[in-house]
């Protein structure tokens, strides 16, 4: 559009013509494990908080108030670091206080609640109607080109998984690929009474949105457990993967 002559551009206007300069690119933050030395992004590592009575608990939900510690180590270097005297001098010197009460269990603990940061957040895909459950509905929804993300129970049938895992291939005509489901460490039981439904063996995700809200708290407990993250999952896990990672980068910017 152009400017009749004699009449001055509206400070709105001229603003949106300017040329802007692109803004500096930030950098992403990271934090520390306090026992490894090893920095990572925030989503790879899990928090310790210390209770108001000194206790040094996990924070997986990263809401706790006051000073937090980071741990990107296993479960396995946890509990050696708690029996050799390590992981005490880690948080005391992190919490910079010596009055600090390290509970035994606090390996277990944090695999709890990590385990149950990622059943709440399938509760939470199952209510929205994020979640596909049974064997059948998954099977049918796969060969449509439905599914983003494929799970199974770790005491799922072989038989059971090849069938799903292959109706996924051809959904994303990924077939001769090898590609196949994720194996969670959680069997059917717990996954039934988390989801509140019977016989959870098998579930699917519909979205690369629901799968990348999925994945972030599937990779920090698989991390912990010391199990391998698998690498070939499909175009659609790939594009989730890389929203979580963006998301991320823009939610430690801000």
């Amino acid at each position: 559009m152009r400017t009749p002559p004699n009449e001055r551009l509206s400070p709105d206007i001229a603003e949106d013509l300017r040329p802007r300069k692109p803004e500096p690119a930030k950098s992403r933050p990271e934090r520390r494990c306090i026992l490894t030395g090893e920095s990572g992004p925030r989503a790879s590592l899990v928090r310790l908080a210390v209770s108001p009575s000194g206790l040094a608990l996990p924070d997986a939900h990263e809401k706790a108030p006051g000073r937090g510690a980071w741990v990107r180590a296993s479960r396995t270097m946890v509990e050696e670091a708690l029996a050799n005297g390590k992981l005490k001098g880690a948080l005391s010197r992190a919490f910079k206080t010596g009055e600090l009460e390290i509970p035994q269990d606090l390996p277990a603990k944090i695999e709890d609640a990590l385990r149950r940061v990622f059943l709440d957040r399938l509760g939470l895909e199952m209510r929205v109607g994020s979640l596909i459950l049974g064997t059948q509905r998954i099977a049918e929804t796969a060969r449509g080109g439905g599914v983003a993300l494929l799970l199974h129970a770790s005491d799922a049938s072989e038989d059971g998984r090849k069938k799903l895992d292959q109706a996924w291939r051809v959904g994303e005509e990924a077939e001769g690929s090898g590609m196949r489901g994720w194996e969670l460490p959680l069997d059917r039981d717990a996954l039934s009474v988390a989801l509140g439904r019977d016989n959870v063996v098998h579930m699917a995700l519909a979205d690369d949105a629901a799968v990348a809200r999925v994945l972030r708290p599937l990779e920090r407990l698989m991390h912990y457990l010391g199990q391998d993250i698998p690498a070939d999952n499909g175009r659609a896990v790939a594009r989730a993967a890389d929203d979580t990672n963006d998301k991320t980068k823009r939610n430690e910017q801000e």
